[in-house]
């Protein structure tokens, strides 16, 4: 299973380094990372997602606990949070194809930030199940290139899981 983990850690140089070194050392890997200023000034937030069960992401847990400069650990894969990814795509268009695509880019709430004779390059933001989906749907033009963002993610504090109000509205 996947687990999502929100680090909160001083803002030093090194720190990121230490983190993927025990995560090195352990062999696990990180699926997705990504890094940036948190609330405070001097402290960054850390969204990773890692592959591994309870004992193991609790293991982690606590040898992340152990470094200096983590302040916080925090595994939020069953807390109702908002999550979301960037992702830039760049897919091929030719003139029989574009406005299929620039369809799709609509449906998808998608932007296009870049147009030449032969491509676009598309913008989308969302949950990462969101990308998954404009990834299969895009294929079939050819798909050149992409560039995505880690997951990032912060607890609902309404606590109101929208996955499964979301589940509640498919049944009716």
């Amino acid at each position: 299973m996947k687990h999502t983990l929100s680090v909160l850690v001083e803002d030093e140089a090194g720190v990121l380094t230490r983190i993927a070194g025990l995560f090195a050392r352990r062999g696990f890997n990180i699926e997705s990372l990504a890094v940036g200023p948190a609330e405070q000034i001097g402290i960054s937030r850390i969204t990773m997602v890692v592959p591994g069960d309870d004992a193991v992401i609790e293991q982690l847990t606590k040898q992340l606990y152990k470094l200096i400069n983590v302040l916080k650990v925090q595994d939020i894969t069953t807390i109702p949070c908002v999550e979301r990814e960037l992702m830039l795509l760049k897919v091929n268009a030719t003139a029989s194809t574009r406005s299929e695509i620039l369809e799709l880019v609509q449906i998808f709430r998608a932007k296009v930030v870049d147009v030449s004779d032969d491509s676009l390059i598309i913008e989308v933001s969302g949950d990462p199940g969101k990308m998954v989906a404009l990834v299969q749907m895009l294929n079939k033009f050819g798909i050149r290139e992409i560039a995505r963002t880690g997951k990032i993610a912060l607890v609902r504090e309404s606590g109101v899981n929208t996955e499964y109000l979301k589940s509640l509205e498919a049944r009716v």
